[in-house]
């Protein structure tokens, strides 16, 4: 059957679907609807069952280097292991949760740099991404619009689709250091604009808003009313230590803000699926009742215990900063030797990078191909919007062991090579147009174009 992200089925076998599902299903996020991993799979000649064995979702890391997943391989803190440990219990299975325990609310607001009161409160998500699915559900209706960053998150437009709302993208590149143009926003607030999603640090290019630019747009979110929904999931890796992050809704600029985060990328703890919404007392409690009439359940006590240690653990995002500082100065090197392939921007926060191709005579998805063929594996940017889609690849750097960007240094002239030389091309446009959304036909036309 292969995997649930491949599932396809005829069209008008759902009998009636309701029009939040037809346009989610148009666009091109409908369960990971761009150039993914299996994609690179299938053209390369590979078995996804046996480099997935069980339906697992990582590649082997002794013989891969898996470089696309944004976690941060450093973690988890060996103090989260030890806290699951101890915390599976028969107790602890078997009974029903809180949103948070009280002490992790706590970490939670010390992250975010505010005490909780009457007038800031931390509850539990799923992740980060369920924080802004339920903060859009929250402040948006149908036909309302919400302001995105394009790049951007890749979760970003289709949750706002998925609440009923139009994404408005507001273009993020190097004219604006890869951060939200105060300015650019406003020209696209409407009377219908409810929301406006900031992803800072910028996914995955690491750059950091201003104080300025925070104020600017408190200043917006208070004159038209519009809730900041800031995630800041990036944010607690520090790879320049000058580099000073802000969050809105800890900074008493506006009671129009929320902010989220999660353990699942700087902590290393995807798997454990504990995150963190923030906000006015009565707005994230909303958010709670949204969650309880979807799902009504919370994470578990056992991963509640792990992130509570981990965030505890005053070392280890010093460890992971160094991890991530070391392999942006190899692969700093490594483009340095390579024509026509740099960093995009220079990331200051978080795990990652993005890296620009637009000068190679290729397009990042036949080098995503090419660099799969030698067990490199990346994502391009055609998740992240329609800027830099066909020319930006994204690269975690915080693989711990020297091996995997030696390998990419190693394998990168190769793979450039052939991408260049048009070896991947026609498969690549074949396969986006058959996906048959709009902007992969778009994607697909760019492909063919190259060179």
């Amino acid at each position: 059957m292969g995997s649930v992200v491949t599932w396809t089925s005829p069209r008008g076998t759902l009998g009636h679907t309701s029009q939040r599902l037809a346009r989610l299903r148009e666009s091109h996020h409908a369960m990971w609807n761009y150039f993914t991993y299996r994609d690179a799979i299938g053209l390369v000649g590979l078995d996804p069952e046996t480099l997935y064995p069980g339906g697992v979702t990582r590649l082997d890391p002794a013989v891969w280097a898996d470089l696309g997943w944004l976690t941060c391989f450093v973690g988890p803190p060996p103090s989260a292991v030890d806290a699951m440990r101890e915390a599976a219990t028969a107790e602890s299975l078997n009974q029903y949760t809180p949103d948070l325990i009280e002490p992790l609310r706590d970490e939670a607001a010390r992250v975010l740099g505010r005490e909780r009161g009457d007038d800031f409160e931390v509850v539990g998500t799923a992740g980060a991404q369920e924080g802004i699915s339920l903060s859009l559900l929250a402040s948006v209706d149908p036909g309302d619009e919400v302001i995105i960053g394009d790049p951007g998150y890749f979760h970003v437009p289709s949750a706002v689709i998925a609440a009923g709302a139009i994404p408005v993208p507001v273009t993020i590149d190097h004219r604006n250091g890869f951060r939200f143009d105060p300015d650019a926003l406003a020209a696209e607030i409407t009377p219908r604009t409810r929301a406006l999603v900031l992803v800072d640090p910028t996914n995955p290019y690491g750059t950091v808003a201003t104080a300025d630019e925070l104020v600017a747009i408190a200043a917006l979110a208070e004159r038209h009313g519009f809730l900041v929904i800031d995630d800041t999931t990036h944010a607690s890796i520090r790879i320049d230590e000058t580099a000073e992050h802000g969050v809105i809704a800890g900074s008493g600029l506006t009671d129009r803000a929320v902010a989220t985060f999660s353990v699942s990328h700087c902590w290393g703890m995807a798997g454990a699926r504990v995150g963190f919404l923030a906000g006015p007392r009565e707005l994230v409690r909303g958010c709670l009742q949204l969650k309880a009439a979807s799902s009504r359940l919370n994470t578990n006590l056992v991963a509640q215990k792990a992130a509570l240690a981990g965030l505890r653990d005053r070392d280890y995002l010093d460890r992971a900063a160094v991890v991530v500082r070391r392999n942006l100065a190899h692969l700093e090197q490594t483009l340095g030797a390579t024509p026509g392939v740099r960093l995009a921007a220079r990331p200051v926060r978080g795990l990652a990078c993005a890296i620009d191709v637009s000068e190679t005579g290729t397009t990042a998805q036949e080098l995503m191909v090419a660099l799969f063929a030698r067990k490199v594996a990346v994502y391009p940017g055609d998740g992240l919007g329609e800027n830099g889609a066909a020319s930006t690849i994204r690269l975690n750097l915080s693989r711990p062991d020297p091996w995997a960007m030696d390998h990419l240094r190693s394998v990168l002239p190769d793979a450039l090579e052939e991408a260049i030389s048009g070896r991947w091309r026609a498969d690549v446009a074949d396969l986006l147009d058959a996906k048959g959304t709009e902007r992969a036909v778009r994607l697909a036309r760019q492909v063919r174009r190259a060179g």
